[in-house]
């Protein structure tokens, strides 16, 4: 201690000297009164956070020790770190007591020597008593004297003085009211509006404003609580009400001598709730004349009082230039500093130095010497989510960058990553200083430097601030206190993305928790970065200039092909370009059908776009490439976490010549049920924009109705309608009779009679033999010589290629094909192949065979990365047995990998089996989804039930059968050819309802804008095309949402990383956007857990230290930890904001109307009543009175 006192010695500055150099040479004429000068060697600051921080430095830059004090909550607070010794108070007492314990307070600073006490502002700083007890205490207490800080505090008797010293005052009670009778009363004498405020203290707290009689009582109730819970004492005082006022408060500094300084004035009219959001130095437009007198009425209460040190006099200031007085400060104020900033005068040094007994005139602080230079602005950041009412935010702090620069200044507190923001105290987070010549300029240097913060684990009011600094009211200076109510445009932000911190979010929940999408086998995906071929590029002066100014690729553009024929001609001539074209056209694919077949669907948008230029450049002369619908869709939002739509727009800009093709399921669209035909319309409309241009509709029973439909939508939309065949069983056998040659000629009559463009055949099973090719395509070609032709098969036989040179031969115009490597078994037949196969012919492609071989070497390297839903797995070669069991190619594989997780992998002989069996029984029907899954559903059901189809057939009315399998027999997807089965169907079905018609026919219109109102009560940030896939996959979409909102664009992430997460020590580069690229590095992942189940996960990004936490769910499953709401589900309730349970207003079994009160949260000193989302029961209630609450935590359930 006595080296700590000798270093401290050392320490004092010049300034001391001076002063006590001039309280040595003092003579009668500078002194109205007796004045002692004793030096200040420590000083205790019974507060926390930035106010302490502020006066520490003052001591600092004075020489003088300062000593910290801190709750056991604020522990790891950066004020007790800032400060040259700190102290613990109030052990075991709650967050706020600690620090309004004044016994504790006297008790560290006796036992540290300390000679003076300084309060900050809040907790104690206005009360009388606190600073009387610390004179008691023989210590100095920095502030006016207690009876000063008494007759302040206390509103009535500051009111009484204003009116002794002739400042102007609103009408309001004589005294404390304690009541609300007597609030009652003194409303119905005097009339509204009122304000009630807290009669012991300020800041906003405690304040209510009522314009209504029958809001008097509930507000007076909340206020009052709020001034107890804040204040300690729940007196409040009522005054009439100044509509649209400025709130001016002057900045004065009193010495003990009976010298009064006025520093000139600040503007703090910009208020939400009575609580000040952005303050001005000086206030802008205010007339000098006005001025004036208010200063002047400011020092003349001061001097009438015997006011000493800082505080600040507060008056309103109507339209008229009338000005009244509302109350004193008897403290330093939170925005003292942009006084500081005009002014030039160090107001806290001024506070200490006039504690010592030093005078202002000593000090140089006479009035001919203070003057203001420019305009200062203070913005209050606060941990504080502006969309959400400005709840308090609260948890760790993950990420940190302030904004610095000239003209700025930033007084805060724990403001770094890592940093732990409570629910004990006030949401202050920095303050945000900014000084100019004028008040634009500094209102510019203060938007650049919010804008340059990222603050990220915790909301923040910046986006609020920022509007506030833009708004051209603000700007010219014209604001009152309904400035901000009257801005309803002040609450409208632009989301932050915060897109870095969710992907290492992501990556740190696959580290720790593994894959967040399921893996189909256990084979890795390969560490290969697939080699992708270049394209020539356009190094032209004016290509460089272009790609600077609008981000284009400076590739060369890629030759013209169908697309553009499309775009200029409209469907019919492409059409007809497509029937003249010399030669067999290709549809490619490879972009979805393909690995649909061999890899579940689950190739990602990445890899898509890695080779789209290749293609767009290489392929012009292909027919189109399908890479959109089917499964895709729902497989995105599903399992690769990513928007179909965005894909497909993506795909688009890179690919700008070919014309993309998708699968439309007819009137399902590109789900598995019916739909309202407005949402199919609706569906191809948006699809058509977004890139898409040709639409293969089918149906999965060939069902004319639902059929032509889907070709109505399409062709509706713009799209090429290419209406599409379901092919199933085999004309070329005379044995076959159900679907045979007339039949498919029927349904090729009826297409073209309802105007499709193409006459598509889908042979979804690879059914279609050589010679049954020749006879079904001779036999439509005949009949439809003008009509295009484009065949799709599977080649799980192995006889694709010969199957599709003999379509070819017989007069189709396209064939599907896929690359290479991404072709057989249950794919389509090799695009390779098929090249080689016709070079030279009459029919060539076109296709240079190396080029096939350059974009195949693409995807058999980046196929390995699949490796988890690699086909080849369960499926060695093609099987010839699907003539047999008429299995699906995009199905084959799926059921194979269901029957392995169901445990039949073994018995996956006896599925196909089943499969045949199955099928027959529902009366041999098209199989394409979703009627095959109908079969293959029934088939799985019999193999694992041991059921014969003649024990089906028998038990038929006392067996549960899937799903799928009632439905299809009600008709929920359509009508069968040759009808339903029977007896079957009437045993399986009794007497439910059943389906004579088209299933969606009798479905109402859905209602967009109302879904689009209920998802945006979650997810306000959704597009039009989120609210389209919501309305095709109601439940997929919502858990997209919710996955997209929490981990942000992981589409970026390479696959490897994107399916089982990176290495320690590995470093990733994730490319966002044009000019904006992540460097990730994995460092550690903690051994240890939290109390709440999580483990850090530690990375470097950027070469910046980052670390996230992330539940262990397997290790935090025997852990009691509270359950979160489930965010979209309307039943639970969760907690709008962390906070402890004051009141719980509600039980199990309880009948609640929606917004009924719940319960009562307070945090940070505000209260909050949780409502009720909508009218129910209450079916459980998950908390208790006094517990502490973080955000989202579980409250209630109601059905």
């Amino acid at each position: 201690m006595q080296l700590l006192k000798a270093r401290f010695a050392l320490r004092a500055t010049a300034s001391q000297f001076q002063a006590w150099s001039t309280a040595k040479t003092r003579t009668a004429s500078t002194d109205s009164k007796t004045v002692e000068y004793k030096p200040i060697r420590s000083v205790l600051v019974a507060n926390r956070g930035e106010i302490a921080i502020r006066v520490f430095r003052a001591c600092t830059e004075l020489g003088i020790r300062s000593v910290a004090i801190y709750s056991e909550q604020d522990r790891l607070q950066m004020h007790r770190q800032k400060a040259d010794e700190s102290y613990l108070v109030g052990k075991g007492l709650p967050p706020v007591e600690a620090y309004l314990s004044i016994p504790e307070i006297i008790r560290v600073a006796k036992e540290n020597d300390v000679d003076a006490v300084h309060p900050g502002y809040g907790l104690l700083s206005e009360r009388s008593d606190f600073a009387q007890a610390i004179l008691d205490a023989g210590l100095r207490f920095i502030g006016p004297s207690p009876r000063v800080v008494q007759q302040m505090g206390d509103k009535v008797a500051a009111r009484k003085a204003a009116i002794e010293a002739k400042v102007p005052i609103v009408p309001g009670t004589d005294g404390p009211i304690t009541t609300k009778e007597e609030a009652l009363a003194f409303c119905k004498q005097h009339g509204l509006p009122v304000i009630f405020k807290a009669a012991y203290g300020g800041g906003g707290r405690g304040m209510r404003v009522v314009r209504e009689m029958s809001e008097v009582a509930s507000s007076f109730e909340r206020a009052s609580s709020e001034a107890l819970g804040a204040f300690g004492n729940g007196s409040m005082f009522i005054e009439r009400f100044i509509e649209r006022p400025r709130h001016i408060e002057v900045q004065l500094l009193g010495d003990k001598a009976g010298n009064v300084v006025h520093l000139y004035e600040r503007d703090c009219s910009v208020q939400r709730r009575h609580q000040k959001v952005v303050e001005i130095a000086p206030a802008p437009g205010l007339d000098p004349v006005t001025r004036q007198r208010m200063t002047d009425c400011a020092v003349h209460l001061a001097k009438h009082v015997g006011y000493e040190n800082a505080g600040t006099v507060e008056f309103l200031l109507d339209d008229k230039g009338n000005f009244y007085f509302i109350e004193v400060n008897a403290r330093l104020q939170v925005e003292h500093t942009i006084t500081e900033e005009v002014t030039g005068i160090d107001l806290v040094q001024s506070q200490i130095k006039v504690a010592e007994g030093m005078t202002l005139p000593e000090l140089g602080l006479t009035q001919d010497k203070i003057h203001t230079q420019g305009f200062a602005i203070q913005c209050r950041v606060t941990t504080e989510d502006p969309a959400n009412n400005f709840q308090p935010s609260t948890g760790r702090i993950e990420v940190f960058r302030s904004g610095e620069g000239m003209g700025i200044r930033l007084d805060s507190a724990s403001t770094y990553a890592g940093a732990i923001i409570s629910p004990y105290y006030d949401s202050l987070l920095v303050k945000v200083i900014s000084h100019a010549q004028d008040l634009s300029a500094s209102a510019a240097k203060m938007n650049r430097a919010l804008r340059e913060f990222r603050i990220r684990g915790v909301k923040t009011n910046i986006p609020f601030l920022l509007n506030v600094l833009e708004n051209q009211k603000f700007l010219n200076g014209a604001v009152d206190t309904y400035f901000i109510d009257e801005h309803p445009q002040l609450f409208m932000f632009k989301a932050s993305q915060n897109r870095a911190q969710k992907i290492l979010n992501y990556l740190g929940y696959v580290l720790v928790n593994g894959p967040a999408t399921p893996l189909a086998t256990k084979i890795p995906p390969s560490d290969v970065k697939p080699y992708i071929p270049p394209v020539p590029l356009d190094l032209s002066p004016e290509a460089i200039k272009r790609q600077e100014m609008t981000g284009e690729n400076t590739a060369v553009q890629p030759p013209k092909g169908f697309k553009q024929i499309l775009k200029e001609g409209g469907p019919e001539a492409f059409a007809k370009a497509v029937r003249q074209h010399k030669g067999l056209l290709l549809m490619d694919t490879t972009f979805r059908d393909a690995h649909q077949s061999l890899l579940a669907t689950r190739v990602r948008t990445h890899d898509l776009l890695g080779v789209s230029p290749y293609v767009a450049h290489n392929f012009s002369n292909l027919y189109s490439l399908e890479n959109w619908g089917g499964a895709t869709f729902d497989v995105a939002l599903r399992f690769l976490h990513e928007c179909p739509w965005e894909r497909l727009e993506d795909m688009r800009r890179l690919i700008p010549n070919i014309p993309f093709q998708m699968l439309l399921r007819g009137a399902n669209a590109v789900g598995y049920t019916n739909y309202p035909d407005n949402v199919v319309f609706e569906f191809c409309d948006m699809a058509v924009k977004a890139g898409m241009d040709v639409f293969r509709v089918f149906d999965s029973l060939n069902y004319l109705p639902n059929l032509i439909l889907g070709m109505e939508a399409a062709g509706k939309a713009g799209g090429v309608v290419e209406a599409a065949i379901s092919y199933t069983g085999d004309v070329s056998d005379p044995n076959k009779k159900k679907y045979d040659l007339k039949y498919y000629l029927n349904l090729a009559d009826e297409l073209v009679k309802a105007g499709t463009h193409v006459l598509g055949i889908k042979d979804m099973a690879g059914l279609l033999k050589p010679q049954a090719a020749k006879l079904l395509i001779t036999a439509i070609r005949d009949k439809h010589p003008s009509v295009p032709i484009h065949v799709h098969t599977h080649d799980t036989s192995g006889a694709g290629v010969a199957a599709m040179l003999a379509c070819a031969e017989a007069g189709a115009d396209v064939v599907d094909a896929a690359v290479d490597s991404m072709s057989g078994l249950t794919s389509q037949p090799s695009m390779g192949a098929l090249v080689a196969s016709l070079q030279g012919t009459a029919l060539d492609t076109g296709i240079p065979l190396q080029t096939v071989s350059e974009y195949s070497a693409y995807w058999e390297q980046a196929r390995t990365l699949y490796g988890p839903f690699e086909a080849t797995a369960t499926m060695k070669s093609g099987n010839a047995d699907v003539y047999l069991n008429e299995i699906p190619g995009g199905q084959y594989t799926n059921l194979q990998f269901q029957a392995f997780s169901l445990g039949l992998g073994s018995q996956f002989e006896e599925v196909k089996k089943a499969y045949r069996e199955a099928n027959l029984l529902l009366g041999d029907i098209i199989k394409v989804t979703p009627s095959s899954k109908v079969v293959g559903d029934l088939a799985q059901f019999m193999v694992q039930n041991k059921l014969t189809a003649d024990e089906i057939r028998a038990r038929a009315e006392e067996l549960s059968f899937p799903k799928s399998v009632v439905e299809f027999l009600q008709g929920a997807i359509g009508i069968p050819h040759g009808g339903f089965p029977e007896p079957l169907r009437s045993k399986v079905l009794k007497d439910m309802p059943r389906i004579e018609d088209r299933p969606g026919k009798e479905l109402p219109p859905l209602d967009f804008e109302k879904l689009k109102a209920d998802i945006k009560e979650t997810y306000p940030d959704v597009s039009e095309q989120d609210i389209m896939s919501a309305a095709m996959y109601p439940q997929v979409a919502n858990d997209f949402f919710r996955i997209r909102e929490k981990y942000g664009p992981v589409k970026h992430l390479d696959t490897k990383t994107f399916l089982v997460g990176p290495t320690v020590g590995e470093t990733i580069e994730v490319r966002l956007e044009r000019g904006k690229t992540l460097d990730i590095r994995t460092l550690a992942v903690s051994d240890e857990m939290t109390a709440a189940g999580e483990r850090e996960v530690f990375f470097e990004l950027n070469g910046q230290l980052r670390s996230v936490f992330i539940r262990d769910e397997n290790a935090s499953k025997e852990m009691k930890i509270h359950p979160k709401a489930v965010k979209g589900d309307k039943n639970q309730v969760g907690a709008p904001m962390p906070g402890t349970v004051l009141t719980i207003k509600v039980k199990e079994g309880d009948k609640v109307e929606k917004g009924q009160p719940i319960a009562v949260l307070s945090a940070m000193k505000m209260e909050m009543i949780v409502q009720a989302p909508k009218a129910g029961t209450i079916l459980s209630v998950a908390i208790t009175n006094g517990q502490k609450l973080e955000g989202d935590d579980l409250i209630c359930t109601i059905e």
